[in-house]
């Protein structure tokens, strides 16, 4: 029994607008920056299943998918360093909080 191409690409539009609302709604920035990582993975499952359904020999869809997470861990990276240098300077994680720090 094989599951059709519909249930990945619904499954994926549902995981990236809990993402994206996620990512609208909240404002502690380490739920902001796991919004943007779940939106990235439903981008990724999608490109699995249609790899999947319509890829060719070499899967180019798996090849992105790779690229995909690469920068994944570099957003997640670059991201959790500038939440922590603005935390050292002042302990919020609230991002409109945050964004009063200019200069």
């Amino acid at each position: 029994m094989t599951v059709p191409l519909g249930a990945y690409v619904a499954v994926s539009a549902v995981l990236f607008f809990i993402g994206c609302a996620g990512v609208l709604v909240r404002r502690n920035a380490v739920v902001i920056l796991m919004c943007v990582e779940l939106m990235l993975n439903a981008a990724n499952l999608a490109l699995v299943a249609f790899s999947r359904k319509y890829g060719s020999i070499d899967e180019r869809g798996s090849v992105f998918v790779v690229f995909v997470f690469v920068i994944a861990a570099a957003e997640v990276a670059v991201g959790l360093a500038i939440i922590l240098s603005a935390y050292r300077n002042r302990p919020v994680v609230d991002v409109d909080q945050i964004h009063q720090m200019k200069g």
